[in-house]
């Protein structure tokens, strides 16, 4: 029943109806109240009436993360009824949108206004706030993770008030790009865009050693450059990616790299079966099914093959069970507190397991390879971090603990998960 005498939407209800799961189903939570604000008073009002008794809030953006970050016991808020374009800037290059449009809304009106995300990753279909602020990204060597692109945002604090945030304060606008809704909960965000742009984009399979030697080459020659190494045959199939036998400069079917290569272009558009011109928006995504347990780490750029090398051996000598493809993407360093790129170039490596079997033997042997050479993981992907790991390995972690603690002292933006690494 309705508890709000304003009407704002926070419901409670029975056992039966207040289950929540993300997307791929290994994150789940028993929720007290769930809220859906269509409007910025609205979710003031419910952030304000639910911290009054005590509860904490999250946000459950699309539920795209693999991580228990967006879980909670107390009031789960969507946005997904706060979507839209509010303004957009021509002479900046800059849009502000609500915080619930997903990724695909955003940008199928940027290609109607002439203009371009910068860079963005294989998924669409993310709530912008949850998928930036977790560390989302795309690959390129010379190109941030989606956050960099944050030029401002909202913040609604537990009492209901609310903080612009834009280059005016620097510290808050560099601690909440990447800030997994610990500082406040997002309801508006502002994002620095470009003119629009077409991709060439070019898929074929390589032996893994001849992506290995070409490796400097490939990340430098193109705007964007990634791959996906697959063990066996049956591996592509985990990704759903395409099978590029017919075009491939390699006639072995197994241990071979499924390259992508995406470069700005003036040709007309036209589409091939493993080779295409379109809009930038419309070569990003790769259609995927939630049939995967991931986890990924941004490794230092300079050693980023040999971590490559290390987890490829444990795949093939110790763990042949594990068939989900590697995926290989480069993102340049950027200045967000929390970023896993926090001032240093990086290649994310990410590994998966097949939901329904064991496979934290394995994660946790590629975790302890990969945290060996420096690597920071993806907010949103599975990980193992403790407290004391997160002060180890970000900078500016004493900063964003300080800064959380001024804004939410009594830690309602927390959750199970977030508090050992944040309070």
């Amino acid at each position: 029943m309705s508890t709000s005498s304003n009407n704002m939407h926070i419901n409670e209800f029975g056992l039966e109806h207040a289950h929540w799961r993300n997307w791929v189903g290994n994150q789940s939570c028993i929720r007290a109240a769930r809220g859906a604000p269509a409007s910025e008073d609205e979710l003031c009002n419910m952030i304000r009436e639910a911290t009054g008794k005590g509860l904490n809030v999250r946000v459950a953006g699309s539920g795209h993360s693999f991580t228990p970050v967006a879980l909670t016991n107390g009031l789960h808020l969507t946005l997904a009824n706060m979507k839209g374009v509010r303004h957009v800037d021509h002479a900046k290059r800059r849009v502000t949108a609500a915080a619930g449009t997903t990724i695909n809304e955003l940008v199928s009106v940027l290609k109607a206004e002439g203009l371009s995300m910068v860079n963005q990753g294989d998924i669409d279909s993310q709530a912008l706030a949850g998928a930036l602020t977790t560390g989302t990204h795309g690959t390129g060597l010379t190109l941030g993770n989606l956050a960099s692109s944050i030029v401002g945002m909202k913040l609604i604090q537990p009492n209901g008030e609310t903080i612009a945030v834009d280059e005016s304060t620097p510290d808050l606008l560099l601690a909440g790009r990447v800030s997994l809704g610990v500082l406040g909960v997002i309801s508006e965000i502002t994002l620095q865009v470009t003119d629009s742009f077409n991709l060439h984009e070019r898929i074929w399979r390589e032996d893994f050693e001849s992506v290995m030697e070409r490796h400097d080459e490939l990340a430098q020659k193109h705007r964007h450059f990634s791959f996906f190494w697959c063990p066996t045959e049956r591996s592509r199939h985990c990704y759903c990616l395409p099978d590029t036998a017919a075009t491939s400069k390699t006639g072995r079917t197994t241990d071979v790299c499924e390259v992508k290569v995406m470069d700005i272009t003036d040709r007309p558009i036209f589409e091939s079966e493993f080779e295409k011109v379109a809009y930038s928006s419309d070569v990003y995504p790769i259609e995927y099914i939630a049939n995967f347990h991931e986890l990924e780490y941004a490794v230092p750029i300079k050693h980023a093959k040999e971590a490559l090398r290390a987890v490829r051996k444990i795949m093939l000598e110790d763990f042949p069970e594990a068939i989900y493809p590697i995926e290989y993407r480069f993102t340049a360093g950027d200045g967000a507190w929390m970023s896993p790129f926090f001032e240093q170039d990086s290649v994310t490596i990410s590994v998966s397991g097949e939901p329904g079997t064991d496979y934290w033997d394995y994660l946790r042997a590629v975790d302890a390879i990969l945290r060996s050479y420096g690597a920071r993981p993806h907010w949103g992907k599975m990980h193992f971090l403790t407290g004391d790991d997160v002060t180890a390995i970000y900078p500016r972690a004493h900063d964003f603990r300080s800064l959380r603690r001024q804004l939410d002292p009594e830690g309602f933006y927390l959750n199970e998960h977030l508090t050992p690494l944040f309070k």
